[in-house]
């Protein structure tokens, strides 16, 4: 350990010296004639190099959440910031930000219903983590397919406070075999995995439900396998889900309702169900990275730049080095620092503040933002300008139907400011024209991506929000998701990018304006 944090150490000097020699050469400029572009050209293709191959190098085992290379990342993170002038963002002076986590053993679960006992994992699994508790139902209250769309509502003349609740998967269809709400042989949302299976829940959460057993045979196999043992899922310590959320296996779902395949209706149905939770969850220590530069003029407002600094860990013996993801994001946000760093050294530091936000734990769930952004904000998001997060800016998406390479898709920059998605394109027609490409910013997309980065925690917050992604491809989440493969010049151009638009934010004589609600 001891010869792996020297290795670290070093490598972040070398960054920081190699960096400094760069800059010795750069024209120093005044800030009445400052050239923005002076700047983003210290973001250079060879120094992201340097910084990932070290940074989503073997040494720091994948840095998984709570586990030595976790630490490794973010002392390299840190000692980097430090060796930048760049302050830590914590009035103590620390730049860590302690998050307090719990990895999500099995919990222990008994269920009876009428007498009749179902086993956990192979007539049920839980797949929230929820806190210990006991229900006794004399009722539950059968809600079809769980849906509430303008086109159709199971929930219409439903109470499902404090409630248990039944539902199942799919969505109605027409007599001739089309599907009810698109009114097309194409299924909606509804029917998509993801979708339906977060969409579904958040709904009867919504709605007050004390559980919801959802009847979803075709991933049953699956989720059992996958919730049925320690998989490492993780929560922030003491934040339990408010609602227990069970997969269950037919046997279980037509003991409630005998013909729930094909019945549709919904109903109060009066049995004895008991549930009795227990959560095993044990505490794991981790950090988010917090640095910033304090604006020149409107210090107290916040342009936050984030990344998450972790990733999958070692896994059978072979290492998710997570390049790409999100180790190209990284090293991006530790670029656009110097850009900034360098700009005030000549006395262009920006008019309002610049948080650099490395955040832990985002595998997990999203959680190191979600600290940030739930229990303990380091300034305040009533102050908070925006946030520019960056997950997966290296490679490119093969899937693409475009063929040209210097593309970036951009997710949520028009979901809650006009303002910040009218600067983005501004601020890359001016300086850098990458194609922009808006195919996942889609309400509907399936993929879910405006909700799975940790950009969402600020925009649930309503603080406008720009994700920067390059889209998936073979090796993510893979121990193939290596240094060698990212394309660097994307990468610098794509950083670039980035640091134009958090100058442009940061500059601009008013605040964004928020003109859109948060979803």
């Amino acid at each position: 350990m001891k010869h792996l944090i020297t290795i670290v150490a070093a490598s972040a000097m070398l960054y920081a010296c190699g960096s400094s020699q760069n800059k010795s050469e750069t024209k120093t400029v005044t800030k009445e004639t400052a050239d923005v572009t002076t700047y983003a050209n210290t973001i250079t293709e060879a120094e992201l190099k340097t910084a990932l191959y070290t940074y989503a190098s073997d040494e720091f085992l994948g840095r998984e959440t709570g586990k030595p290379g976790q630490k490794m990342a973010v002392n390299y993170i840190r000692d980097t910031y430090k060796n930048l002038g760049i302050a830590a963002a914590q009035s103590n002076g620390n730049y860590f930000q302690d998050v307090a986590l719990e990895i999500n053993d099995v919990p222990t679960v008994s269920i009876t219903n009428k007498g009749k006992t179902f086993k956990n994992i192979e007539d049920f699994v839980s797949v929230t983590a929820s806190k210990t508790g006991v229900i006794n139902a004399n009722e539950i209250i059968y809600a079809g397919f769980g849906i509430e769309d303008n086109a159709y509502n199971d929930y219409k003349n439903l109470d499902l406070n404090g409630k248990v609740v039944l539902i199942k998967s799919g969505e109605p269809k027409n007599e001739d075999g089309t599907y009810l709400i698109s009114g097309t042989e194409e299924a909606s949302k509804w029917s998509n995995y993801r979708q339906q299976f977060a969409s579904k829940k958040d709904i009867a959460e919504a709605k007050g439900a004390k559980a919801v057993l959802f009847y979803y045979p075709e991933v049953y196999a699956m989720a059992s396998n996958r919730f049925g043992k320690s998989s490492g899922r993780m929560s922030l310590a003491g934040k339990t889900d408010s609602m227990y959320y069970f997969l269950i296996n037919t046997a279980f779902a037509k003991s409630l309702v005998k013909d729930i395949e094909t019945n549709h209706t919904t109903k109060t149905v009066e049995t004895s169900l008991n549930v009795d939770y227990k959560n095993n969850a044990k505490p794991v220590a981790s950090e988010n990275v917090a640095a910033f530069i304090k604006g020149s003029e409107k210090p107290d407002e916040y342009v936050i730049i984030s990344a998450h600094l972790d990733h999958e860990g070692v896994k059978e013996g072979e290492i998710y080095n997570g390049a790409d993801d999100d180790g190209s994001g990284t090293v991006a946000v530790l670029e656009i620092a110097e850009a900034f760093a360098q700009a005030r050294k000549d006395g262009n530091g920006p008019k309002r503040s610049v948080v650099f936000l490395n955040v832990t734990a985002e595998e997990k769930g999203l959680l190191g933002s979600a600290f940030y952004t739930d229990i303990d904000p380091i300034f305040p998001l009533t102050n908070t300008v925006a946030n520019l997060n960056i997950d997966m800016i290296g490679r490119t998406d093969p899937k693409r139907e475009k063929r040209n390479r210097d593309y970036l898709y951009l997710i949520g920059s028009d979901k809650l400011s006009t303002d910040l998605h009218n600067i983005s394109e501004e601020a890359n027609s001016k300086y850098m024209n990458i194609d922009l490409d808006y195919t996942f910013n889609d309400d509907n997309d399936p993929n879910r991506f405006y909700y799975r980065s940790d950009h969402y925690n600020f925009a649930k917050n309503n603080i406008p929000v720009i994700f920067y992604f390059n889209g998936t491809h073979d090796d993510y989440h893979q121990p193939s998701d290596t240094p060698d493969k990212i394309q660097y010049d994307l990468l610098e151009n794509r950083t670039r990018l980035i640091f134009y638009t958090a100058w442009e934010v940061a500059n601009r004589k008013d605040r964004l304006v928020v003109d859109k609600t948060a979803k």
